[in-house]
């Protein structure tokens, strides 16, 4: 992935252009505050790193579909991919709220970081109930900052086109915020009894959430940046929604037996965490009465040693689950590419783009 992304200097461009506007925004609340820049330097420790793919999948469909390599386009497609990475910050603060996480990326979550801070100053109050008070609100702050950072970056855009690209874009946050309630919903509703309606509802949230925002709608938003047709969207659309999906799977995979050096978080972490997805509806599905059973009355619990997570990954294991999982994939990854192979799309623009399709789904535990 790294080589991918790095191609026509687009992380550096990107990094410059997150960067650039987070110093613009660290001055602006130093001006209100200075106690309030802890925000602005959580907020750079979540932005600094990352895989940059959303912002990839988006310049690479923008220079597939005939965005120039250079020039104003070409740089409100930097500054579009910069809205998108400072989107996902946002939606990554308020998603480790959400699922009491307690590291990202190697670090501590935000909510956990401020609660730190707290108690090392030995503040009034609770500090769990101030830290997620505070990434709750530097999400906000991200949010903000994506807005911010989109309409600057359309603004040399002709009307029309940007227009477009600003439609696009704030389709994907409702799509997202939809998704997230979607999937606390599902953690919340009966499950276990009917596990074909529990991978349907699991693979609904992936598609509102996951999918759209990390694959489908970058790479719609990039073919707008270009000018290209509604033919031509609705054609990079239909690759985007099986890519998106297989690249949330493989990361349900992954969080449950992921490295932890290359995943940042700790081996299991979706086990703990109570994570309903496809892989645990399909343990369900497949499993015997005891792996059911355990994945029943384990699955969720905080507190699960090593030794316990072990125990749950040999059960999803030997239910088959894994494999099933791994086919379907393959099967929406073919899909994905198959389609993106056929599109009436251009050198270099396009290769890449079919490198990033396998480097998005082809990652190792």
């Amino acid at each position: 992935m790294p080589a991918v992304v790095d191609l026509e200097n687009l992380r550096t461009d990107v990094d410059a252009a997150v960067v650039r506007h987070l110093d613009g925004l660290a001055v602006q609340v130093a001006a209100l505050g200075s106690p309030a820049t802890a925000l602005t330097a959580q907020a750079a420790a979540l932005l600094t790193g990352g895989k940059r793919l959303r912002a990839a999948f988006a310049y690479w469909s923008f220079r597939a579909h005939g965005g120039a390599d250079a020039g104003p386009e070409r740089e409100a497609a930097v500054r579009t991919g910069a809205a998108l990475e400072l989107f996902q910050a946002a939606a990554l603060l308020h998603d480790d709220v959400m699922d009491a996480s307690d590291t990202r990326r190697g670090l501590p979550t935000a909510h956990r970081a401020f609660e730190a801070r707290h108690a090392e100053a030995g503040w009034a109050g609770e500090p769990g109930r101030f830290g997620e008070s505070a990434a709750i609100l530097l999400g906000d702050l991200c949010l903000i900052a994506a807005q911010r950072e989109i309409a600057e970056a359309l603004a040399p855009l002709p009307r029309e086109r940007a227009d477009a690209v600003r439609a696009a874009f704030d389709t994907m946050q409702t799509e997202v915020i939809v998704g997230q309630y979607l999937d606390v919903l599902v953690q919340a509703e009966p499950w276990g009894v009917d596990p074909a309606a529990d991978e349907d509802r699991a693979r609904a949230v992936i598609r509102a959430k996951s999918a759209s925002y990390s694959v489908r709608q970058p790479l719609v938003v990039g073919a707008l940046l270009a000018g290209a047709d509604a033919a031509q969207v609705a054609a990079i659309d239909a690759v985007g929604l099986p890519l998106g999906e297989a690249f949330q799977l493989r990361d349900d995979l992954l969080g449950v037996f992921g490295d932890p050096e290359v995943t940042g978080k700790p081996a299991g972490d979706d086990l703990r965490e109570g994570k309903r997805t496809v892989l645990a509806a399909r343990t369900m599905a497949r499993g015997d009465a005891a792996q059911r059973t355990l994945l029943t009355e384990r699955l969720g619990d905080p507190h699960l040693s090593d030794g316990e997570v072990a125990a749950l990954r040999e059960a999803v294991v030997a239910s088959g689950a894994v494999d099933g999982v791994e086919t379907l994939i393959d099967e929406l990854a073919k899909d994905a590419t198959v389609r993106l192979a056929a599109a009436d799309l251009v050198a270099p623009g396009k290769d890449v783009l079919l490198d990033l399709a396998h480097a998005a789904v082809d990652r190792a535990y």
